[in-house]
């Protein structure tokens, strides 16, 4: 008997993966909320004795949202807003906890300490993302804020809050600039306010070099 030799069927399988939108407006979206509320508790804006709700406010809206953003940078595949964001949430949490729980007014040497430690991890993440120099500018600039703040709790001067709140004000402004210009981005598939990116965007629909 003769017998047929076996034939394989081949299946090939194709696998597509749907670009997820990028996670950094809504983690500057958050960041430009907590910058401005400390701003304005640093400046007199609003009363000390009203410390506790501006730390809970952020406690409630920026750190979940900077939480989010975080894990929506890991599905991307993108080290750097993951980095970044989970140590802005982290430092609010810090920041935010130690204010709702400290008297009305009250300065913490370890809380400046902290601040301080944060300073210098922001600078870590920032250099290790230079491909996208208006998101590397909003961390440099987060990462100032926070050494600011950081001597302004180590030395109770006036002065340097009075700074801290200014940086502040700038570090919000330029976060919404950076919300801003990537959400118009995703939206319109093309750059629509200057990013500075060394490389442009891609043309092909879902693809790009850079988040």
């Amino acid at each position: 008997m003769n017998r047929q030799p076996r034939q394989e069927t081949r299946t090939d399988t194709r696998v597509v993966l749907r670009p997820g939108a990028s996670p950094l407006p809504l983690g500057f979206l958050a960041l430009a909320f907590a910058t401005t509320v400390f701003s304005a508790l640093q400046l007199g804006w609003i009363g000390a004795a009203e410390g506790r709700s501006a730390a809970l406010a952020v406690l409630v809206l920026t750190v979940p949202l900077q939480l989010l953003a975080s894990v929506l940078g890991h599905l991307c595949r993108d080290p750097g807003a993951l980095t970044g964001m989970a140590v802005l949430a982290g430092t609010w949490a810090v920041a935010g906890t130690t204010t709702a729980l400290l008297p009305s007014g009250t300065y913490s040497d370890a809380l400046g300490v902290a601040l301080l430690a944060s300073a210098a991890i922001l600078l870590v993440a920032a250099s290790a993302d230079l491909g996208k120099p208006v998101a590397c500018a909003v961390v440099t600039l987060a990462a100032i804020r926070f050494a600011v703040t950081g001597i302004t709790e180590i030395t109770a001067s006036s002065a340097w809050e009075t700074a801290a709140g200014l940086t502040g004000l700038l570090l919000a402004l330029l976060a919404l600039y950076a919300a801003l210009a990537f959400l118009l981005e995703e939206v319109r598939g093309r750059a629509v306010l200057p990013l500075l990116r060394p490389q442009p965007v891609g043309d092909e629909p879902g693809v790009r070099p850079r988040l």
